[in-house]
């Protein structure tokens, strides 16, 4: 039986909306330049393309820069606690099972305070879209170092460099048994609108991990993946059934022997495009491999990867909610409806003499 959600995307209750639409009447509070203004533009323009209507649609957020995000769009929402947007969220779809459900948290949210909940969320499968913005900067508190900043980062609390070893998102995904893993950033609109029709396609939890600038505390920590200069020598865009190729010209390639990927150079005639990895999406193996091309400040130049975009592994898998009210149904079924007076009074009683 369809949802409401189906119901009205059939019958065009959100037909003719407009990314406007989804916008509030409220001032966007953020530095001038902030890669946010251009995540939120993207988030209002898909909603509006997928034939939403506003009362379809819920943003739960944490705490942080990133989770402004409700006052900002014309939806349901509410802005929660410091890392705990994933608990609101995973009540909420418990509750109504008809809302589409986005959760808005940042790399200090999400993976600090927030990341035991991030976890069980995401192996619990809700059927919920988690956008993670990741800038590698606490920028609401004013620029303290983040669980995402690179070793050696000096900021306002590591004033001599951070010691600690960063988090990698999408391998934390991948270990929690995540059932949808992208990346996209701020500065391609197409791109980043492809991965959050993806993302609210997909049945379970998808985690997007978005790279965004943060322009007052850690300007530029992104550009060699963004700016049109290095952009193509620096990034990977998968695509599912296709080889990983990349490079200013599409000249470069990666091909596997075993479990070791290597950069091979496509002009040199050694190999040609039917040598090289070819990307597959439901891949457990190689998506582990995908989400370890990361920064090693202990690697040789000739060990370099580049920055994978895309879905990096999606999986099929039976949401939390839905198996609930099966469990919910076989016991009515089993043992009636019940009485919460009875319940709570029990089945055993003693008296006292």
């Amino acid at each position: 039986m369809p949802t409401i959600v189906e119901t009205n995307q059939q019958n065009g209750n959100g037909a003719g909306l407009k990314a406007k639409d989804f916008a509030t009447d409220q001032d966007v509070r953020w530095c001038p330049g902030c890669g946010d203004y251009s995540i939120l533009k993207q988030v209002q323009t898909v909603l509006a393309q997928l034939g939403l209507s506003r009362e379809e649609v819920a943003i739960i957020s944490g705490i942080g820069c990133s989770s402004r995000f409700p006052y900002y769009t014309e939806t349901y929402g509410m802005h929660s606690i410091h890392g705990r947007a994933p608990a609101v969220a995973s009540g909420l779809r418990m509750a109504n099972p008809d809302l589409s459900i986005w959760v808005v948290t940042g790399d200090g949210d999400g993976l600090s305070i927030g990341g035991n909940h991030l976890i069980h969320l995401l192996r619990r499968n809700f059927n919920v879209n988690l956008l993670l913005f990741n800038n590698q900067i606490y920028g609401l508190t004013k620029g303290q170092y983040s669980p995402t900043s690179e070793q050696d980062k000096v900021t306002k609390s590591t004033p001599m460099g951070s010691l600690d070893h960063p988090v990698n998102p999408l391998a934390l995904a991948m270990g929690a048994d995540a059932t949808f893993i992208a990346r996209s950033m701020d500065r391609d609109p197409k791109h980043l609108q492809a991965m959050l029709k993806r993302s609210h396609a997909h049945k379970g939890t998808s985690f997007l991990e978005i790279y965004q600038n943060c322009n007052i505390f850690n300007d530029g920590a992104f550009f060699t993946f963004t700016d049109k200069a290095t952009k193509k020598a620096t990034t990977l865009f998968l695509e599912d059934g296709q080889p990983l190729v990349f490079g200013m010209d599409g000249e470069l390639g990666i091909r596997i022997d075993g479990f070791k990927p290597a950069v091979v150079d496509l002009k040199e005639g050694k190999y040609s495009a039917d040598d090289l990895w070819v990307h597959d999406e439901k891949d457990p193996y190689k998506a582990q491999i995908l989400t370890r091309f990361f920064d090693d400040p202990t690697a040789s130049p000739n060990d370099f990867m580049p920055r994978p975009f895309g879905v990096i592994y999606q999986a099929n898998r039976a949401c939390y909610e839905e198996q609930l009210l099966a469990q919910l149904n076989h016991a009515i079924a089993q043992k009636g409806t019940g009485s919460l007076d009875e319940l709570i009074a029990g089945s055993q009683t003693w008296e006292i003499a």
